[in-house]
């Protein structure tokens, strides 16, 4: 290591950047050997200085007391070797020595009073408020569980003055509401931290511990979209700093107890350091308490075996780490409360681990990767039914259509089993049926159940229902083979079944129900049979007719709500038919007139498929109300018996429609919902994927960008081209890219727009790939990687030449222009030759431009880069025109700048009175160069001219300021 002082103090600066951890910590115990040669006392306080910091903001903090004690004897020995900010620093951090040896158990409570009251000494003698020293009291009050003594040092803290050696408004808050949350007030708690978590304070820590500190006061105040909120924002915040343990613990906990203990083991996996990291032992303990939670949660839930990443580098189960975790914790805890001569340490520790979950679930929008199943609560075991009373409800429901009539069967079949009862012939049927009925059972054996139904119905005189059945067996066998033989021989079958009906309803044997049932079958036949026809339009037609017949028998007995149910199926299928036809809005009319026929038959569960039809039919006819309407109508009617992928697909179609509303807020929390049931129905990756893609850019549009960030990332490795197509992962990246560069991290947002520029650089449209390349380059820009952002403006602005887009190429060659005058890149010389081309473009799509609108906006681009070339060409010059401009360059310079501003206010004058603000800022620009170069009356008309137009306010404050400046104001 260099002993050179400039160098030295160069490698502090740089190593101050770089990430908390050890090897920040053994980068500047490398500079500080180079520094303790160099001889320098200035720079030896600084770099112990250094150290401090570097060890506080890791898990090494136990290092950091060598340092301060070091430095504290060279002020005691020597205070005038120490300047005004040097002095400052070591008043500030004894604040962290008194504080951390809290964390360490191995120092005694005596040796803590003792720093404690030095600490009180020492800021007293240097005229320092109490304030920061109160504090310190509180948290060793706090520690050992000293509530009385907590009591005075808050009181003591919140009365004591403000002063510069006090926490920054942001930490002080998180401290403040912490206590409060400690002796159980959440909602003042939470108010304190608003302020942090809304962003009017923050600092380097905050609002990240705020956040994490607030997830469960949220969850306990029974606001649960909130806490998700903060985590989702917190943890992304926290999981690259080292020194955040206690804050990634918090993460952890409220994983635990919300239901997403997955989601809790990616992130103990994702830093296996910090089970054994030992520097700051109270975070060690809170860590490995968490863990015992979580691990403990999941034995509970079945999976005790499972395999997990832990300490030392191996696998462990999960009851395994959950007994190693609670040991660890335990002991440690054992140290704290024998150090203090107390038990609260163990007492706090023990009731964090045994805590019980506040929700059973929480959806985050965020995918494990791997799923833990939410156990279903276990029925409480009821008093075993009569088998009489299971066939009561069991028929009870089917007379209802009820979709858990299949259950209400299989416990009658169950019953019937354990009890060795005979059902009668009529039961037997209707439990033949109804197994029929089970979608989950293959269609051949539906069909011979419904064979096996129609038997014991005729059996038992019951020949209405026999038929109906027949029928349902029928088309159950086209649904085993979908062949033309197998579709007329169902079709042959059922012309026979129908033509029996009539003669049995006039005899009281058959009722409108069962008649309407077999007509039914008919329809659902000829509607599948439709994709095997060579001739569609004669299908379509054949089945219209079955329809009519249908309708023309129901109608008069829609009353009755099993044939309301067929009516209801029979509409549609004519919505279909019109559909099919191109007629859009009657599809509509039909499709809503189907889901009426449902409900008013009671029956609303059946009605969902119309609604969705209705939904899809509406968007697709400009009419978001009424498909806004259908879907909430199809998820409210499908909620209490759908299945986990078919309450996902409603979700999704709400959220399209809400979306189409503009009501994004709702639609981001079906979005939601929407990812979570998928994941339950084992659709992560698909509809889970786009799920989550659209509640990100729902975040996104929202301002919600740290969680949008936290969804895209999650959902990003999950998108793949096949299964989901280039536009969805280019419009993820570009989403990612924007919630990145607002959350001020221009280098990742470069690298997400470019990963999508490059995927759309293929697309046969090219304005998307230009717009990519202009965004990473801004980003680039920001960042301050000159190079690259070169390379990425070139190549945007190729793409908008060759999409004929002046504007935004122009744009493109200006900032390139500003690139090159960047310290080690082209220099001025090719940065005036780039605003060179950017005018002469201008000037020729002037030539060809055959509007007046077209004609004034790029007047106003010419002027702009004008404008902008008189700002480039003063700025790249050292000095003013004042006396140090020896060889007259930097005079000719200004007076060049001067020229070229009067060409932008004559371009912008040219251009309307819609560029009037623009034109008098030209004005100033040219008033303020004519001051450098002594021509201060020619600088005051401008100004007056200015304020004449514009007034006192906006752009007439700065034409003030150019009169003071000239000595006129």
């Amino acid at each position: 290591m260099s002993t050179d002082v400039t160098s030295l103090r160069q490698a502090l600066a740089d190593n101050y950047e770089e990430p908390e951890g050890p090897a920040r910590n053994a980068r500047a115990e490398r500079i500080f050997a180079g520094i303790e040669q160099s001889g320098d006392t200035d720079l030896l306080i600084d770099g112990l200085n250094h150290l401090m910091q570097v060890y506080n903001y890791s898990s090494e903090a136990d290092k950091m007391f060598v340092p301060f004690s070091r430095l504290l004897r060279m002020w005691d020995e020597r205070p005038g070797d120490f300047d005004g900010q040097q002095t400052h620093s070591l008043f500030w951090m004894f604040k962290w020595v008194s504080s951390g040896m809290i964390d360490q158990p191995h120092i005694p409570l005596a040796s803590i009073e003792k720093w404690q009251g030095e600490m009180e000494h020492r800021y007293r003698v240097a005229g320092h408020s109490e304030r920061a020293v109160r504090q310190g009291e509180l948290r060793i009050a706090r520690h050992v569980g000293d509530t009385e003594r907590a009591r005075r040092a808050y009181a003591a803290w919140q009365a004591a003055d403000r002063d510069d050696k006090s926490d920054c408004r942001a930490c002080e808050l998180r401290a403040q509401g912490s206590y409060l949350a400690h002796r159980g007030d959440d909602a003042e708690a939470l108010e304190t931290w608003r302020p942090v978590y809304e962003g009017e304070f923050s600092c380097a820590h905050e609002p990240h511990a705020v956040l994490s500190s607030s997830l469960l006061p949220l969850l306990r105040l029974g606001r649960p979209d909130q806490a998700r909120a903060h985590h989702l924002r917190g943890h992304r915040m926290v999981r690259s700093m080292e020194s955040m343990r206690s804050a990634v613990a918090q993460h952890v906990e409220f994983l635990a107890l919300t239901g997403n203990e997955a989601r809790g083991l990616e992130i103990l996996a994702e830093r296996p350091a910090y089970f054994t990291d030992s520097g700051e032992p109270s975070s060690l303990m809170g860590y490995l308490a968490v863990t015992a939670l979580l691990t403990d949660r999941l034995t509970a839930l079945g999976h005790g075996e499972q395999s997990l990443a832990g300490p030392g580098g191996r696998d462990w189960t999960a009851r395994e780490l959950a007994v190693h975790a609670r040991k660890e914790a335990l002991a440690l805890a054992a140290r704290f409360d024998e150090r203090n001569g107390s038990s609260e340490v163990s007492r706090t520790i023990r009731e964090r681990m045994d805590q019980e979950p506040l929700l059973e679930r929480l959806p985050l929008g965020l995918r494990p990767s791997r799923p833990v199943p939410v156990p279903r609560p276990a029925p409480v075991p009821a008093p075993a039914a009569s088998l009489d009373s299971l066939l009561a409800e069991a028929r009870s429901l089917s007379e209802a259509q009820r979709p858990d009539s299949l259950q209400a069967w299989a416990a009658v079949a169950a019953a019937a089993g354990r009890e060795g009862a005979e059902l009668g012939a009529r039961d037997r049927a209707e439990l033949e049926e109804h197994r029929g009925l089970d979608r989950t059972v293959p269609p051949a054996e539906s069909a011979a159940h419904f064979r096996a139904a129609a038997d014991h119905y005729e059996s038992a005189g019951d020949l209405g229902r026999a038929v109906a059945a027949r029928a349902r067996a029928a088309y159950a066998l086209c649904q085993d083979e979908h062949s033309e033989q197998r579709f007329d021989e169902a079709l042959a079958e059922l012309a026979g079944l129908r033509a029996r009906m009539p003669a049995l309803q006039a005899e009281g044997s058959a009722s409108a129900h069962q008649v309407s049932r077999v007509l039914l079958c008919r329809c659902r036949i000829l509607n599948d049979r439709i994709h095997l026809s060579e001739d569609t339009a004669a299908a379509v037609g054949a089945l219209e007719e079955s329809v009519q017949e249908l309708l023309a028998f129901a109608e008069p007995h829609r009353d009755d709500p099993g044939v309301g149910t067929t009516v209801g199926e029979a509409l549609g299928y004519l919505g279909n038919i019109t559909a099919f036809g191109g007629d859009a809005q009657e599809a509509a009319r039909l499709y809503a007139r189907a889901a009426e026929a449902y409900i008013a038959a009671e029956r609303p569960w059946y009605a969902v498929e119309a609604e969705t039809q209705l939904a899809g039919v509406s968007r697709h006819l400009g009419d978001p109300e009424t498909a806004e309407r259908a879907s909430r109508a199809a998820l409210e009617h499908a909620r209490a018996y759908a299945e986990a992928g078919g309450l996902c697909r409603l979700h999704l179609q709400l959220v399209e429609s809400l979306a189409d509303n503009d009501k994004l807020a709702e639609a981001a929390e079906h979005a939601l919902e929407a990812a979570h049931w998928a994941d339950e129905a084992g659709e992560s990756k698909g509809n889970g994927a786009y799920a989550r893609h659209r509640l990100g850019g729902f975040l996104l549009q929202l301002g919600r960008v740290d969680e949008s960030a936290a969804v895209l990332e999650a959902v990003l490795p999950d998108l793949t081209a096949d299964d989901h197509g280039d536009g969805m992962i280019v419009q993820t990246l570009w989403w990612l890219g924007d919630c990145l560069a607002a959350l001020n991290e221009p280098r990742s947002a470069a690298e997400h727009w470019l990963r999508a520029a490059d995927i759309a650089r293929g697309w046969p449209e090219q304005r998307d790939h230009a717009m990519l390349a202009n965004l990473a380059g801004q980003a680039l820009y920001r960042a301050d990687l000159n190079s690259e952002a070169e390379l990425a403006y070139q190549r945007a602005g190729e793409l908008w030449r060759e999409l004929g887009d002046v504007h935004a190429y122009v744009r493109t060659l200006r900032v390139r222009a500003w690139i090159a005058v960047r310290e080690g890149q082209a220099g001025p010389a090719v940065a005036r030759e780039l605003m060179a081309l950017a005018a002469q473009a201008c000037e020729a799509a002037l030539e060809g431009a055959d509007d007046r609108e077209a004609r004034d906006g790029l007047r106003a681009e010419l002027a702009d880069t004008h404008r902008q070339t008189a700002e480039l060409i003063a700025s790249a010059v050292e000095g003013g025109p004042g006396e140090n401009d020896t060889d007259g360059s930097a005079r000719a310079a200004y007076t060049e700048a001067v020229a070229s501003a009067e060409k932008a206010i004559a371009a912008f004058t040219a251009a309307g009175e819609q560029y009037a603000e623009q034109r008098a800022r030209s004005e100033l620009l040219a008033g303020w160069l004519e001051a450098d170069l002594g021509a201060a009356d020619a600088a005051e008309a401008r100004a007056r001219g200015v304020l004449a137009r514009h007034g006192a306010e906006g752009v007439g404050a700065d034409a003030r300021s150019l009169l003071e400046y000239v000595g006129k104001g």
